[in-house]
Order: C-alpha cells, then structure tokens, then sequence
C-alpha cells in the first residue's frame, strides 16, 4: 500500500465514521431521486420524462468528479472537499423540494429551478464522494479493503432504505409545506453528522507534511497536464474502461428487468418489486462474499480480489443468458435466476471498489484524488447512459421484432456480452513490475511496503 509516511492507517473506527458519512449522501440522493420524482409524476401530474431528465443530468453533472478530485490532492486533505460537498448537496436537496413545490404554481420556473437543484446535487456528490474515496485509498491498508467497501457501501444503502420510510412516513399524507420541513431537516442532519464524522479524522500525520522528491512537480502542475499524466497510465485507462463497461452493462438491466417480469412471465406489480427485493438481497449476498474473501481471517484463500472482479462479470453474462432463456420458457426459475445475477453483481462491484482503492495509490502518490474522480466520472456516464441504453434498446427490440420475449431475450443478449466483455478487460488488470520500479524511482519516501491484490 501506498501510504504516505507519518500518515495514520485508518482502522475500522475511521472506517464506520466514512460508512456515516456515505450515509448521509445516500440519504439526500434517495429523497430526490426517488420521493421527489413520485411527487412530480403522481401528485403534480407532471410527465416522467422531466424527472427522468433531472436525474439523468446530475449524472452528467459528475463528470467533474476528475476536478473535484485533483482540488482534494492539491490541497492534500480530504475533509474540506467532504464537508463542502455535503453543504452543496444539502442545499440542493432543499432547492429541489422547493421546486417541487413551485411546479405545482410555475410549472416552468420551477423546472428551471429543479435543473440548477440537481446541479448542485451532482456537485456536492461529486466533491463528497470522490474525496472519500481518496481518502480511503490513502488509508485504508491493502488487507482491509474490500471488508472496508462492502462495510461503506452497506452504511449506504441502510441511508437509503432508512431514509425512504422514516421520510415517506413523515410526508404521508403529503402537503408541499411538510416536504420542505422534511427536506430541510434531512439536510441539516446530515450536514451536522458528516461534521461530527470529519472532526478530527485527518489529524494524525497530516500528507502534508510529508516531503518527497516528486510532490513539488506535482503542486504545480495545472488540472490539465495531471489528468493528462493520469491518462496516460495504462492502469488507469483499462480500469477507466473496465468501470464504464460493467456498470453500463449493470445499470441497462435496472429498468427493464420488472417490466420484463410483468410482460412476459405475467407478475403482479407488488410481485415484481418483491422481485427487485430479491434481487438487492442477492447483491448484499455478493457483497458479504467478497468483503469475507478479503478478509485477513481467510487470508486470500478464496481467491484474489481481482479473480471476484473477474468471476462476478463472468457470472453476470451466465446469469443474464439466464434471462434470456426465461424469456423463452415461462417454466424458467425467474427467482432464483434474479438473486444468482445479484449476488454475481455484488461480487464484482465491491471487488470493482476495491481494486479503484488499490489502483488509486499504485500509480504513485499525490494523484489519488485524480484517479478516483476520472473513474467516479465513468460510472457516472454508465449509469446516466445505462437506464436510457436499456430503456431504448428494448423499445427498439420490439419495434424491430414485433414479440416480446424475442425483444426482451435480444436486450437481455446484449447485456450478457457487455458483461463478458468487462470481465476481459478486467483480466488486464495487473500491477506489472515496471509499474512498481517507475513508483520506487518517482518516489521512494512516500512509499510504505508493497502493493499486492
């Protein structure tokens, strides 16, 4: 691992107050993406398309995520990045509800009004989530990874589901004055949280203050010519592909599965949610593996970190072919088919989380920030891009073919290669010797140990 000398090795403490934090931005993402967008589409009559934009564009407004990242290595300390994109978030969350409220009255003003919420929404999760993750590759010792990823992750999505009933309970029945106490309140709690998290946290061995051949060149390169060395860094490219085509391959599936249920294989609407919940049971599974894996209890015995991320898009195109034979046989086993795919899924997106906190540091110090914010960037365009891909792909299907269950089988196909070819690319993804003399030349005192999978 590539930790900075005198910088403290975070422990499982540091490590819950990150999960927190995580919490907290999955918190104000749920209510905006999820409660707001019901409450323009049912209460206020207004068509999915615009939800579907807003959500869409604070996707593309994270292709900052490379900046933001290069401000968190310029400056060397994460926590002001944290905190400021918590702040950010949180103010356009509260923007966002107020919208929401406006569309009712101003339908146009109040569109305009959600489009520069959910630009700051893109921000502030740009700047909180990508010096997180700096962070974590920074401190978090090689051993400790994957639980450490599969343990924020999880905080996650407990905000999320926290979050969606104790606020669909305060806002039920639903009046536009409680939906702005709601999304206040929320707001300032999460703000007061990830404050409480972040005191202290980088205190011991501040980077700072470490003195090492390369870090002059460093501060003063331009964002510019860092990314530009960034890129330059076959590591960083393959892993840049690898994030964009598993996580678009992943996300194409998320609003076409239920429908697919509902279609072809005749599943209530309660049936098909419950399916989803399975689904998410199945990637909880995945990820509990991994983080097990990884632990320093089984001590690489159950296979590297890379070979989960490789074996979890390879069980992913199984899985997803498995689709493609439901679509063709009703008697299929539907169920037990969706919880195999998360459970592959979860598998490979942790083991994905892990492998970026390892990259993040092997390409040598100072770029941590950099490097996780061009990846942030590519699972943003994959998922910005994967709802529509998926949605487009199967309109298209079955304007083209004209049945359902060739269309959907055809959707389903495509997604089986792109995973198939994710896990190609992954299979790249080794620290080579050359790389690991070019670091030991670059800069030997920043260097703590070895880098390993």
């Amino acid at each position: 691992m590539n930790t900075p000398m005198n910088a403290a090795v975070f422990g499982w403490f540091q490590i819950i107050r990150l999960g927190l934090i995580q919490a907290c931005l999955g918190a104000v993402v749920v209510v905006t993406t999820s409660t707001l967008n019901r409450i323009m589409v049912v209460e206020l009559a207004l068509p999915a398309l615009l939800p579907g934009f807003l959500v869409a564009w604070h996707y593309a407004v994270q292709m900052v995520r490379p900046r933001m990242g290069f401000g968190s290595d310029k400056g060397r300390r994460s926590t002001p990045w944290m905190m400021g994109g918590m702040l950010v978030l949180g103010v356009g969350g509260v923007m966002a509800a107020w919208a929401t409220v406006w569309m009712a009255t101003q339908p146009f003003y109040g569109a305009l009004l959600a489009w520069l919420s959910f630009s700051l929404i893109g921000l502030g999760v740009s700047a909180c989530g990508t010096s997180l993750l700096a962070l974590m590759a920074k401190r978090v010792p090689d051993e400790r990874r994957a639980p450490a990823a599969t343990t924020v992750w999880l905080m996650m999505i407990v905000g999320f589901a926290v979050t969606a009933g104790v606020v669909g309970k305060l806002i039920d029945p639903y009046s536009p004055q409680v939906l702005l106490h709601v999304s206040a309140g929320l707001s300032l709690l999460t703000a007061c949280i990830t404050a409480l998290c972040l005191w202290g946290l980088e205190k011991d061995g501040d980077p700072a203050t470490v003195v090492a051949p390369s870090t002059e060149r460093l501060q003063k390169q331009n964002f510019k010519e860092a990314f530009q060395e960034v890129w330059a860094e076959p590591a960083a490219r393959t892993f840049t592909v690898f994030v964009f085509m598993s996580m678009l391959a992943y996300s194409a599936q998320d609003l076409i599965l239920e429908p697919f249920a509902g279609a072809v294989h005749g599943f209530t609407p309660g049936q098909t949610t419950q399916l989803s919940g399975w689904h998410h049971m199945g990637v909880l599974i995945g990820m509990l593996a991994v983080a097990g894996a990884g632990s320093r209890w089984v001590a690489g015995r159950l296979g590297s970190v890379q070979a989960w991320m490789v074996g979890g898009c390879l069980v992913s195109a199984l899985a997803t072919l498995g689709l493609v034979s439901s679509a063709v046989s009703v008697d299929w086993p539907l169920k037990a088919n969706v919880v195999f795919l998360g459970v592959a899924n979860g598998a490979f997106s942790i083991a994905a989380i892990a492998t970026m906190m390892r990259l993040a540091g092997e390409g040598g110090p100072g770029r941590e920030g950099t490097r996780m914010g061009l990846w942030g960037a590519a699972q943003a365009a994959a998922f910005g891009l994967g709802g529509l891909l998926g949605t487009a792909a199967s309109d298209l299907a079955h304007a083209v073919l004209g049945e359902q269950r060739t269309a959907y089988a055809a959707v389903f196909g495509m997604q089986a290669l792109m995973f198939a070819v994710s896990a190609a690319v992954a299979s790249r993804l080794r620290a080579g010797p050359a790389q690991r003399q070019r670091l030991r030349l670059d800069g030997p005192v920043l260097l703590k140990g070895g880098s390993s999978s």
